[in-house]
């Protein structure tokens, strides 16, 4: 599936926050293309969203807690994590409190509304991250690591160890996305009890109820501990089954904690914002330090994406050849700088130069180490961007062509003798007077060499003044 995702229609589920113990109602909407995940505060002024963004992140205590100008949701984990496990790109996150509903402490009930909802499929292709190298990050603090390393598809393996002999090392592994939904959605959250204790003197879990949570016994339930227990969740009695853990609850597999924390790492990734092609290897994970694993992968995401080079099959019969492009623009050799249009349409244009020795300013622009001027770089974009504004008049034979502003440009590696110079400009903004704005960038040998932005003009010969 390379196509965009979203669901077929909004699906709502009720329930309460573990740690405010507000009742809260979720409702997943549908959302178009390139929308990703989006929070929306609907019992706030003006509806304000948070979008899943790693940069986001203000607190990952009991949670991963988003906030931005002010606004908060807490414990976004599970949910994002049925969203990564069912593959649906974009969609509306509408809550009615800060922190979605713990549910039973996984993944579950939202796959299984999700699903209900049904998953469309959209026109636009899908941008997935795909690992070349090795990413590592290292929690030194808490010897927490996570690395990410290049395979075929998305996969994650969790080892925890918490150094207790109720709950020893554990692993789990995911070896396609598509295993999410019926071998890790269902593994619940798990605390052990010492922490239970620390956030109940916090005053948070005020929505646990001792479902949605399984408690490791890691230390003697004493009577007062049992008697605080009983009044928090509202139960007669409690005790602890001969495997370690309160009476609450069964384990639904035997790794169910490392399970978990696989949900984790998933939902806590999806905060890079892009699907990933490698294989997470995550040694005692935890939201601190999955969520700046996330941040360091959404930079390096963000750059790869600003640095992409788009393919062009430079051996096809082009759209335009030299002959042609001097029939529409008035530049002739040495100054015309531009030999093939490859692509053409109302908003952009890809043009190509083969760069050789024979160019006339090599001569005496370092000649012992012959480089493109920059300048020229630019002039061939903007000879390609006249190309693109005089499209749109019938007789471009009348017209000429000016430069009004150049901003941001950027010279980031050197052309020289042997390449070949791809350039391609977008459309800021629709041509409107013969004015035409646009964003160019050119490419050499898989890489980025020049970009700016650029305004030129196209004006009629008979009104230029000489």
């Amino acid at each position: 599936m390379n196509k965009q995702t979203t669901i077929s229609k909004p699906v709502s589920l009720h329930g309460v926050g573990i740690h405010t113990g507000k009742k809260v109602e979720l409702t997943f909407k549908p959302a178009p293309e390139n929308h990703g995940y989006v929070f929306c505060r609907v019992d706030l002024e003006g509806q304000p969203k948070v979008e899943a963004d790693a940069n986001l992140v203000v607190n990952t205590q009991r949670g991963t807690n988003l906030q931005k100008n002010g606004v908060d949701i807490h414990t976004s984990e599970h949910v994002l994590a049925a969203l990564v496990g069912l593959q649906i790109d974009n969609i509306l996150i509408e809550l009615n409190a800060s922190e979605p509903p713990i549910m039973d402490g996984s993944s579950k009930f939202f796959v299984e509304a999700l699903l209900k909802a049904g998953i469309k499929e959209l026109d636009e292709e899908r941008f997935e991250y795909v690992v070349k190298e090795n990413i590592s990050f290292v929690d030194e603090e808490t010897g927490s690591e996570i690395t990410l390393i290049p395979a075929e598809n998305y996969q994650v393996t969790t080892m925890v160890d918490f150094g207790t002999k109720i709950l020893g090392t554990q692993n789990a592994t995911l070896k396609d996305i598509t295993e999410f939904k019926d071998d890790f959605a269902h593994a619940r959250t798990f605390s052990f009890l010492h922490e239970l204790e620390a956030m109940l003197n916090e005053g948070l879990i005020k929505g646990g109820d001792l479902n949605n949570a399984i408690v490791y016994v890691d230390k003697e339930l004493s009577e007062p501990t049992m008697k605080k227990l009983c009044t928090a969740f509202n139960r007669d009695k409690i005790s602890v089954t001969p495997n370690g853990i309160l009476d609450n609850l069964t384990l639904k597999y035997p790794n169910e904690a490392a399970r978990h924390k696989l949900l984790d790492v998933i939902g806590d990734l999806a905060l890079a914002g892009s699907r990933i092609r490698g294989k997470v290897i995550a040694n005692k994970p935890g939201h601190k330090v999955n969520t700046a694993f996330a941040k360091k992968l959404a930079k390096i995401i963000k750059q790869e994406k600003r640095n992409k080079v788009p393919t062009f099959d430079l051996n096809a019969e082009p759209l335009m050849d030299v002959n042609d492009i001097m029939n529409v623009l008035p530049h002739r050799p040495p100054f015309l700088l531009v030999d093939k249009i490859l692509e053409l349409s109302d908003t952009h244009i890809v043009g190509l130069k083969s760069v050789t020795m024979n160019e006339p300013y090599f001569v005496g622009h370092f000649p012992g180490q012959p480089v493109m001027p920059g300048v020229l770089q630019i002039e061939a974009m903007a000879q390609a961007g006249g190309v693109l504004v005089l499209n749109t008049v019938d007789d471009p034979e009348n017209y000429l062509t000016f430069f009004m502003k150049i901003e941001n440009a950027k010279f980031k590696n050197p052309v020289v003798p042997g390449d070949t110079l791809v350039f391609k400009m977008e459309l800021l903004s629709p041509i409107r007077r013969g004015i035409c704005h646009m964003h160019a960038v050119a490419y050499s040998r898989g890489r980025i060499t020049t970009e700016a932005e650029m305004m030129a003009q196209i004006v009629r010969k008979d009104q230029v003044k000489v």
